[in-house]
């Protein structure tokens, strides 16, 4: 991957924070459990939610 890790994490948090303000407001409970990144064709990663800033947690 040629993505630099500030860059990618800056995106994640865009995402997460996206996905956040359109969560329904009728679904109750964790919205987000798990988050994983891949590569088209690779492997799944696990990412660690509490290393991301507040606003996208």
């Amino acid at each position: 991957m040629d993505f630099d890790a500030d860059k990618l994490k800056e995106n994640l948090e865009a995402l997460l924070v996206a996905l956040k303000k359109a969560k329904p407001s009728q679904a109750k409970g964790v919205y987000i459990k798990k988050v994983s990144i891949s590569t088209t064709m690779g492997a799944g990663v696990a990412v660690d939610q509490a290393g991301l800033s507040a606003s996208a947690n």
